[in-house]
């Protein structure tokens, strides 16, 4: 055997081993199978939480609670409101009962531990573990004459529980207020947890198997999907833009006669605002962050505190530009954003968007109060950022008049942090001092900025 057909045959073995051990790791992820669940006596007690509003899911849930004491299975009642979600990584066990509100809303007494929940299980680094040692169920009270929105916060729940790796007992269930089976659904849905949690089969769906696509289905979420609207890759572009043969009206298309378009059309719009960024103009954000809402409660800030004493609760994030010049497949940002190499859109006042972002800042503050845990200090002291993080989604040194707005921050007393990732070397070097630049060394290095 010549020795180039031996290194042929050692390759493929090669591939073939690597393809195979690939697809059984991929098969073991995608399919939790049936498995018995054990109760450890000196383990933390479960966590029945009822989300209400006009206190038909919290009746149902004492009814649960009475049931469980029968059966001498350890549970808490509690209100969302007066929970710290942040604990949920210590729980191993969770029952909720969920009430849909008006246009598939969350009751009041849970909307910081559902938008928690919601956001937690979109952001990288918390991963698809950190709910692993959790078993669960969700059962939903609603009404049918609300179509689409029947039970959605139940069912999104279970989707979020099940995105952060934790394990479904039972399906989902969905009582409807309006059909008359409320009370034989709820009994029912009742028995099998309870025959769960004494030691039944854990059972995560009609087929008792939770699949991979309920994590993947998370992005697919954030991303808008199923609206009438599309957003348009650049990637994709060929076939749906429109046709070179037929001219363009600019009047049509943007609306601006001069040719300029605004960066953030209604569908890009709609999608950033459904992950909680709040829109300046035509081309700006603002969004509060995790470290900011976890510091006003007292816990932990993120590693600007710990490295450089920046106090996350006075700290802004905000971002000149939603555009980014590039569309990366590892990125988290859900691509949801505009994309461009240079600024070719309508431009804002650098002193109009400081403004708007801290005014939009402010109230997002101003709604953190009455959430569980806030402190009442720096409740106050949160209202008067001291620090800007330029970062979110986008590039923000993209931004024209970039030196303008990081002036108008420092004027304020308000010190700037500006994130890049180096693919502009000029802008780079045409920026005026910031309090500090975070930007790939890479780039720093292929540029010799």
């Amino acid at each position: 055997m010549s020795p180039s057909t031996l290194s042929t045959r050692l390759t493929l073995l090669v591939i073939l081993s690597a393809t195979t051990f690939y697809f059984l790791y991929k098969s073991r992820r995608r399919l939790k199978p049936l498995k018995q669940l054990t109760l450890n006596p000196n383990s933390r007690k479960g966590k029945l939480f009822f989300i209400t509003q006009t206190g038909t899911s919290k009746a149902l849930a004492q009814r649960l609670h009475n049931l469980l004491s029968s059966n001498n299975i350890a549970f808490d009642l509690v209100d969302p409101q007066n929970y710290e979600p942040e604990d949920l990584p210590k729980e191993s066990l969770i029952l909720i009962v969920a009430s849909t509100w008006e246009d598939g809303n969350p009751p009041q007494n849970s909307k910081f531990f559902v938008n928690w929940l919601d956001e937690i299980s979109t952001d990288f680094r918390a991963g698809n573990l950190l709910l692993s040692d959790c078993k669960f169920s969700v059962f939903g009270v609603g009404s049918r004459v609300y179509g689409e929105t029947f039970n959605v916060v139940a069912r999104d729940l279970g989707k979020r529980l099940r995105g952060l790796g934790a394990t479904e007992m039972v399906a989902v269930g969905e009582g409807d207020v309006d059909g008359g089976a409320l009370e034989s659904v709820f009994e029912e849905w009742s028995e099998k947890v309870v025959t769960a949690l004494k030691g039944g089969l854990v059972v995560g769906n009609e087929n008792g198997i939770v699949y991979e696509s309920d994590v993947e289905s998370l992005e697919t979420d954030d991303d808008g999907g199923g609206g009438e609207e599309e957003i348009v890759d650049l990637e994709d572009i060929a076939g749906k833009g429109p046709s070179r043969k037929k001219p363009v009206n600019v009047a049509e298309t943007n609306g601006k006669m001069n040719g300029k378009r605004d960066m953030v059309t209604p569908v890009i719009r709609a999608n950033l605002e459904k992950q909680g960024y709040k829109i300046i103009g035509s081309h700006s954000g603002v969004k509060i962050c995790r470290w900011t809402k976890s510091q006003l409660r007292g816990r932990g800030g993120c590693y600007k505190h710990s490295f450089y004493g920046i106090e996350s609760h006075r700290c802004m994030e905000a971002t000149p530009s939603l555009a980014c010049a590039n569309k990366c497949v590892f990125c988290w940002r859900h691509h949801t954003n505009p994309v461009g190499k240079s600024w070719q859109w309508k431009m804002d006042d650098p002193l109009e968007i400081v403004n708007t972002a801290i005014d939009l800042h402010t109230k997002m503050i101003k709604q953190m109060k009455g959430v569980p845990g806030v402190m009442q200090e720096r409740l106050l002291e949160g209202l008067s950022p001291r620090h800007c993080a330029l970062s979110l989604v986008g590039e923000p040194i993209m931004y024209p008049e970039i030196n303008m707005l990081v002036d108008e921050l420092h004027r304020r007393r308000i010190s700037t942090f500006l994130v890049t990732n180096a693919q502009f070397p000029e802008k780079i070097k045409m920026l005026k001092p910031v309090t500090q630049v975070c930007c790939c060394e890479f780039m720093l290095r292929k540029h010799r900025c």
